[in-house]
């Protein structure tokens, strides 16, 4: 699908990533969600809680809008766009999924922290993941781009983010754990996935499904539970599965779908 159509939902695919200076920065989203939790807030609200009225607690004005810029760029926290909206509510249903919660939403914007998805993914569950081995493999994804130094707390960053969400686990010394699906992400993964067009039972084959470490019958079993909760519709005939989302999609939105089929 077009890249233009899909930045119309909120995904971005610009290099300025929040990673090359910060982590998924979970806790400050969780601060800042419950600060204002208000289904009426609108992006304005956002920045007024976290600059005027130092939510987070930062010391300096400075702080406090380097933080926003940061969370918005990994979160948009915007809720007029299409994941941030759905990952609020996802978020406010189901507390436990939060740390893959906030992995999907800025799985969707931040370019270091998707191009080493496939990375992490690929070490069997108890391997050491060295951080030479995530330092060259970021260096080869673009060469030459960053110092040794910036590469050094690049990868820290990554590093800790993948922790925050139970993908790696260890302070210094990093091991491959499995993360722990539930109903809520396996249901934002699949909406994820429907956004870029895809249909039926691949969309638990999506590249946001594999960031679940979430076998598909278990996944498959999460998402009736995700139906039963009345969050999504999942209908499971035979071999042949239908997903639907009436919940999540605006009727702008159901066009834009509309035009990409």
């Amino acid at each position: 699908m077009e890249i233009k159509k899909l930045v119309r939902f909120g995904l971005d695919f610009g290099r300025a990533g929040a990673h090359t200076s910060r982590t998924l920065m979970l806790g400050e989203l969780e601060t800042v969600l419950s600060y204002l939790d208000n289904p009426n807030a609108e992006k304005i609200d956002y920045l007024k809680a976290i600059d005027e009225e130092n939510c987070l607690g930062k010391r300096t004005q400075a702080n406090r809008k380097i933080t926003y810029r940061d969370l918005a760029k990994l979160y948009t926290l915007d809720p007029s766009v299409t994941i941030f909206r759905d990952l609020l509510y996802f978020w406010k249903r189901d507390h436990q999924g939060r740390p893959l919660l906030a992995l999907l939403c800025s799985y969707c914007r931040d370019e270091l922290l998707r191009s080493t998805a496939l990375l992490i993914n690929n070490f069997p569950e108890g391997s050491i993941v060295g951080r030479d081995v995530v330092e060259e493999f970021i260096e080869n994804q673009q060469p030459g781009r960053f110092s040794a130094a910036t590469l050094k707390s690049v990868t820290q960053n990554i590093n800790s983010s993948w922790t925050q969400t139970g993908h790696l686990t260890g302070r210094v010394r990093k091991i491959r754990a499995r993360a722990k699906a539930t109903p809520g992400n396996v249901a934002y993964a699949l909406f994820l996935g429907f956004l870029t067009g895809i249909r039926g039972e691949a969309l638990f084959q999506t590249e946001f499904a594999k960031l679940l470490d979430c076998p598909i019958d278990q996944a498959i079993e999460l998402a009736e539970e995700a139906s039963r909760r009345g969050w999504i519709v999942f209908k499971r005939v035979g071999k042949t599965i239908e997903v639907l989302f009436p919940n999540l999609l605006t009727q702008q939105e159901m066009e834009w779908l509309r035009e990409q089929s």
